[in-house]
């Protein structure tokens, strides 16, 4: 058999199969998704289920609504869960490398105040003592510098860190400027870090998402909080934050889809109208607030006229309704 002829042969079928794999991977349609903690629940949920009912691979990471952000304005993702509203600076970097993006509401969440089981004293929280523990270069390190009723207790602290839209939203609504909070307490964008930290520490208390705390209620004990001192206090609960008595700690809860995949992925816009189409069932399955149903419907029309932009000048607002954010953008 000439040698060179079979050389030439192998050389041609290992070509053919080389081009032929390329081909199969390029063709392979994944949907790239990072973002919140917060929010990663409820698109997990989304991503498996669209997964079995099309075969369409979907990733989900949870490195942070600000790490996600970052990720998302390089073009890396096509979608970015986000628990507070793009920030300017965002906006900004997204603008210089051309990437649009469709700002979704998706459900509303009561970002939960949690303590230990054993702390049996704390009643509830107003947003000023909140403050007081909270707030930058406070010296709070004990119970009793909170409320001198309480006992002579050490007070350790766990939030999320400062990649975290739920740090924003916290530290706006308590704080009233987003990301100006003491740094001295136990960081983690893991909001299961946080649930540790607090069932292991007699003296702790956290802030996070009210899915975390429904998933480990066993666990944790979430604190009723006032919006002013002689107010009555609220428990965090779907119902609160349905009738809008639990403030000022009910947010709404985002994705922002970049508009060139909606518009040119069409495996995207069928993710993008299946996430919205089954909010309703899956946000309340994994124990956040679906939105209205007329609120659902505005986000839908929305989607479907692919307008661009935020309703948001670049910063945090509390107690904004879903119908007047999505009539701002033009």
């Amino acid at each position: 058999m000439n040698t060179v002829f079979s050389k030439s042969m192998r050389i041609a079928a290992l070509v053919a199969v080389t081009f032929a794999s390329s081909h199969a991977l390029a063709a392979e349609k994944i949907i790239a998704i990072d973002g919140s903690s917060t929010v990663y629940p409820i698109t997990e949920a989304m991503a498996e289920e669209f997964q079995k009912a099309t075969k369409t691979k979907v990733t989900v990471g949870e490195s942070g609504t600000g790490s996600g952000f970052k990720k998302f304005c390089r073009g890396e993702t096509d979608v970015s869960d986000a628990s507070r509203p793009i920030s300017q600076k965002e906006m900004d970097a997204c603008k210089e490398a051309g990437i649009q993006y469709i700002e979704l509401p998706i459900a509303f969440d009561a970002l939960t105040v949690v303590v230990n089981p054993k702390n049996d004293f704390v009643k509830s929280l107003s947003v000023a003592e909140l403050n007081a523990m909270w707030k930058p270069g406070s010296s709070v390190k004990n119970w009793k510098q909170v409320n001198p009723a309480y006992p002579d207790k050490a007070l350790a602290l766990y939030g999320p860190g400062t990649a975290s839209g739920t740090f924003d939203y916290f530290t706006e609504a308590v704080n009233g400027k987003a990301k100006s909070s003491r740094t001295d307490y136990t960081p983690s964008e893991d909001d299961n870090v946080l649930v540790q930290g607090v069932s292991g520490n007699a003296g702790g208390l956290a802030y996070f998402g009210y899915a975390y705390y429904e998933e480990n209620k066993d666990k944790l004990r979430a604190i009723p909080i006032s919006a002013k001192a002689g107010s009555p206090a609220v428990m965090p609960s779907p119902e609160a934050v349905k009738d809008g008595t639990y403030q000022p700690l009910s947010r709404p809860l985002f994705i922002y889809v970049n508009a060139t995949s909606a518009a040119f992925k069409p495996e995207v816009k069928a993710f993008v109208n299946f996430y919205l189409e089954n909010a309703p069932k899956l946000v309340a399955e994994v124990k956040y607030v679906p939105l209205p149903a007329e609120d659902y419907a505005a986000v839908k029309a929305h989607f479907k006229a692919m307008k661009p932009g935020t309703g948001f000048g670049g910063k945090n607002e509390v107690g904004i309704k879903v119908k007047d954010l999505i009539n701002r953008i033009k």
